[in-house]
């Protein structure tokens, strides 16, 4: 039987009172599951935390003692339980480290995603299905307007481009897809990196995930014109507004953040409207859950065939 009030939002974030546990809280909790290392899902000063080793490594170069008071570290596709709850970890493709959390309870399967990916992506787990009664599932691109482009295409309308790039990504994930990408598929370019994300790239390679050809930036590099692509996180692309000799790109999936008409580059770690169709084939679901984002696309394509529900 399905638990309607199995996950529900209070002022900590997604709670199971089933198991007494926080998925990917917003507030430091007594126990916490943590889906990932972004910063949205997990944050410091958690009192026990469930995670992958990446997210651990991560949480860990990023809080230092207070990634956790108890950091639990769990590998895939190996079960453990919070009271009666059976867990799994499952890859979602979403960045290194990146799950889903598969939770079991009187018969009934709940799978939460995460956030997650389809695409092809070698710097990272790929996705993996399992069936489930309930699929809760992010809803970020859920828009039958919102189909991604292939990502290799759009990474090499770099080799368009002469002039030294200047791209902004964040740091975690995105930059070290991006790093591959352009060694692959645009590798005249020279690839320099900001100090910000090395640590992460070291996390990367000593886990196994070579990334491709990079460098740490320096000023003197960037002063000739050599094809460089200085990648950036955000709050450095930022201060860099008024930078000439650079033409300025933003790899993301959101529009807002394209920073030209000309030039863009559409890059998403997150899934669109055809791969969540796609995800909700492989799983069958008889019941949908959404969250972090709009589900009523998703509520009115399935009628009545499926029940959507809209968890925030």
């Amino acid at each position: 039987m399905i638990l309607d009030d199995f996950l529900y939002f209070d002022s900590n974030g997604l709670y199971c009172k089933y198991g007494q546990f926080y998925i990917d809280p917003q507030q430091p909790v007594k126990t916490a599951i943590i889906s990932h290392a972004h910063a949205d899902h997990a944050i410091a000063g958690n009192n026990r935390v469930y995670c992958t080793e990446a997210t651990a490594a991560f949480m860990q170069l990023r809080y230092s003692k207070t990634a956790a008071k108890e950091l639990n570290i769990v590998a895939y596709d190996k079960p453990f339980v919070i009271g009666d709850i059976q867990i799994t970890f499952i890859p979602a493709g979403h960045m290194l480290g990146s799950a889903q959390i598969l939770m079991e309870y009187k018969g009934t399967k709940y799978l939460y995603t995460g956030d997650y990916k389809l695409q092809p992506d070698t710097t990272c787990e790929p996705i993996e299905w399992v069936q489930t009664d309930v699929l809760i599932t992010e809803s970020t691109f859920a828009d039958p307007n919102v189909i991604h482009p292939d990502p290799v295409e759009e990474i090499k309308k770099l080799n368009d481009i002469k002039s030294n790039i200047l791209l902004g990504a964040y740091g975690l994930g995105k930059s070290q897809r991006l790093i591959n990408l352009i060694t692959e598929y645009a590798p005249q370019k020279t690839i320099l990196v900001h100090h910000k994300i090395m640590p992460l790239n070291m996390i990367y390679e000593k886990m196994g995930f070579s990334l491709g050809k990079y460098q740490l930036y320096s000023r003197k590099l960037m002063k000739s014109q050599q094809e460089y692509v200085y990648i950036v996180p955000p709050f450095t692309f930022d201060s860099y507004i008024r930078a000439t000799g650079v033409k300025r790109l933003f790899a993301s999936g959101w529009k807002n953040l394209q920073v030209n008409q000309k030039d863009t580059l559409f890059i998403s770690d997150h899934v669109d409207w055809n791969d969540i169709l796609l995800t909700i084939e492989k799983t069958q679901p008889k019941q949908i859950w959404t969250l972090h984002g709009d589900g009523n696309y998703l509520r009115k394509h399935f009628d009545d065939a499926i029940f959507v529900k809209l968890l925030n």
